[in-house]
């Protein structure tokens, strides 16, 4: 590719970059206001879910359905195309609750957003990764100085960027990071506009099956022991959470039992996948292996590494002000009314 073309192409990609990102802060920033006089509909629970996951699964096997039914509830899904997009929705009052991976509560609270954690997976650390293409002259994440590394700008693969540049000895200020949108990013990838990709399942999976793009770090460290968790979180809005802590309560109860069942069955969940998202079976079987099941409640050292993660950031100034992730805890109440 003529360097003119490449220039033009790295132009026109940093500048949608920059519109995407001062998109987002201006959601975000603007949302808090508007969220602060939203009313909570007692009878319509507004889901948030990704391409791929265990809610994907929830709303395939209309559990929940059944389960709010008697209440008069009905549930409504919204697909996004990735965490921080489902933020800007919980935040605008758009939906009432959703799952995001580590980063994106983070870049929303410090935006002022107004979400309680619910819950969260146990860690998954082979779920996301750095990818670069097979035959890249790239071999370690020490080689990524100066490279072009595609990501979703406030996404949980940020903090696998920075720890393992980290781990490195390379600067988050000595890469050229490239913000866009999982599909975007695999077209830039694709055709060579960027020389890296910080991805996660089912399209990391995908990037492996099909494009044959070799991973070269995930969340593990050489030692075995995990550089990230990639936990994958549960919030609702915060007034969604106090208004009804019992249909909160249902949610991650139905959650965990899905796990139960998907934990034992994972050619089941990936049948049932691949009808919901239309992605490659053998994708699917990938992805599906390195997911973790176990929805429970978050705990006080869970998040305190979120506020590992959230100081990390403040400190390469990527959120504007620091912040105190467990003001962002929700604790259920001891006694909650069956019906309301």
């Amino acid at each position: 590719m003529p360097l003119l073309r490449q220039n033009s192409l790295r132009h026109r990609l940093l500048v949608g970059a920059l519109v995407i990102a001062t998109g987002l802060a201006y959601v975000l920033l603007a949302g808090p206001a508007r969220a602060q006089s939203q009313t909570v509909n007692q009878k319509i629970l507004r889901i948030g879910y990704q391409k791929y996951g265990t809610l994907t699964l929830l709303k395939a096997r209309g559990t929940l359905e059944k389960r709010l039914a008697p209440q008069g509830i009905t549930v409504k899904w919204t697909e996004f195309p990735a965490g921080p997009q489902l933020l800007e929705g919980l935040n605008v009052g758009a939906i009432d609750f959703g799952t995001v991976g580590e980063a994106p509560p983070i870049f929303a609270q410090a935006a002022g957003a107004q979400l309680a954690y619910i819950g969260n997976e146990p860690p998954a650390p082979t779920a996301e990764a750095i990818v670069v293409p097979k035959n890249s002259a790239i071999k370690s994440v020490a080689d990524l100085r100066g490279k072009r590394v595609a990501l979703n700008k406030g996404s949980n693969v940020h903090y696998l960027l920075v720890r393992q540049l980290e781990r490195a000895g390379v600067a988050y200020s000595e890469i050229q990071p490239v913000y866009l949108p999982p599909a975007d990013a695999r077209a830039a990838f694709e055709r060579g506009a960027v020389d890296a990709w910080v991805i996660w399942d089912p399209f990391l999976a995908a990037a492996e099956k099909q494009l044959e793009a070799r991973v070269l770090a995930d969340g593990r460290g050489a030692d075995g022991k995990n550089v990230v968790s990639n936990h994958q979180f549960y919030l609702a809005s915060r007034p969604y959470a106090q208004a009804r802590p019992d249909v909160v309560t249902a949610i991650l109860d139905e959650l965990a039992q899905l796990g139960q069942w998907a934990e034992k069955h994972p050619k089941d969940a990936a049948t049932v996948l691949v009808k919901e998202t239309a992605l490659d079976a053998n994708v699917l079987d990938l992805a599906v292996s390195r997911f973790s099941y176990g929805a429970k409640p978050v705990t006080p050292e869970v998040l305190a590494e979120q506020q590992r993660i959230a100081d990390v950031f403040h400190s390469l100034k990527l959120i504007p002000k620091p912040i105190r992730v467990a003001d962002a805890a929700w604790q259920a109440p001891a006694t909650q009314q069956a019906q309301r």
